[in-house]
């Protein structure tokens, strides 16, 4: 491939949108089905019989589909990969007609985040991400979707190689349907616990809880890691929170956690990069930046974090899978 052939690739807006209406027109699902044909599958999604063929002429030619007769359609290994139950979330992000593709366009802004170090979501949309985050049910439910499929990756690791002994009540700061407290409370029966949030999630964590057996254990706080948060708890758990905001905000969330937590304890739970999440989702930074104007940090980051924000002690634990916890104490 010659460095033009290369330049081409990196700069194609065609392709990730062509697939993005794959996805929205549930093209792979009509084909794995046996709609196979244009005109079939034309009026099976709603679409114009040329248009939609215009549309798989090129994903057949990057491989997403394949034709193995004219005007006949087939899935391909990359294709019936976004069947999988695993890529759910998946396609649900690649929706373009939903709050994923809403998310992703902040990406148009990014000049902005580069010149400024701030979101550009409001620039894009009109409104900043976390206002429209309250006002739209839709994009609050969305985003506390991918927040709960990060708690429960993390979840089983946290609930039962960290050190709960000596724990009884936790607070799940930020903690959005308390799937991550959900996981800690089912591995530890001794504990008891709630998770705090904003008060439109409040309904969600209390069907979440229920469904997940603690709700005889764990309950919901309304309210926002910016205010002062509760006393009375001896663990806080501050867990996929930090990454979203910029040094600032990072820094008053933390400054909050060391106000309440008296003699007890803070554990900061996040996910580094790592050399191979580099290499295959370089992009995750950037995203963070230009959707919430938030930014990834290293262990020594975090470290520091907690130290400018009143923390006497700081130690950093970390697993193979970038899994890191920070437990900070007075």
């Amino acid at each position: 491939m010659t460095a033009q052939d290369e330049l081409a690739k990196m700069v194609d807006l065609a392709t990730p949108f062509a697939v993005r209406v794959a996805v929205t027109l549930h093209l792979p699902e009509l084909i794995d089905g046996g709609t196979t044909g244009l005109a079939e599958l034309a009026a099976s999604a709603g679409a114009v019989p040329d248009a939609l063929r215009r549309l798989l002429d090129h994903l057949t030619s990057i491989g997403f589909f394949a034709r193995p007769r004219p005007g006949v359609y087939a899935l391909t290994d990359v294709s019936r990969l976004l069947l999988s139950e695993d890529y759910g979330a998946a396609r649900s992000w690649l929706d373009s007609e939903g709050p994923g593709a809403r998310m992703d366009l902040a990406f148009a802004g990014m000049a902005h985040s580069v010149r400024t170090g701030k979101s550009a979501y409001g620039v894009v949309h009109g409104v900043p991400f976390w206002d429209d985050y309250g006002a739209d049910e839709e994009l609050r439910v969305f985003f506390g979707g991918i927040m709960a499929v990060h708690a429960w990756q993390t979840g089983p690791v946290v609930a039962t190689e960290v050190d709960w002994t000596s724990s009884r009540r936790v607070l799940d700061v930020g903690g959005g349907v308390g799937a991550l407290l959900a996981e800690v409370l089912k591995a530890n029966r001794h504990l008891t616990g709630a998770v705090l949030d904003l008060p439109p999630v409040e309904p969600d964590a209390t069907t979440a809880l229920k469904e997940a057996g603690v709700s005889d254990r764990a309950g919901f706080v309304p309210g926002s890691f910016f205010d002062p948060l509760p006393t009375g708890y001896d663990t806080y758990v501050i867990s996929r929170v930090v990454t979203d905001w910029d040094d600032e905000d990072a820094l008053r969330i933390m400054t909050r956690a060391a106000e309440a937590v008296g003699t007890g304890r803070v554990l900061v739970v996040e996910v580094l990069a790592g050399q191979e999440h580099a290499k295959n989702n370089s992009s995750f930074d950037l995203q963070s930046l230009a959707l919430l104007g938030g930014r990834e940090r290293s262990e020594e980051d975090f470290v520091a974090l907690a130290g400018r924000a009143g923390f006497a002690t700081a130690t950093a634990r970390r697993w193979d899978s970038g899994l890191l916890v920070v437990e900070c104490g007075l």
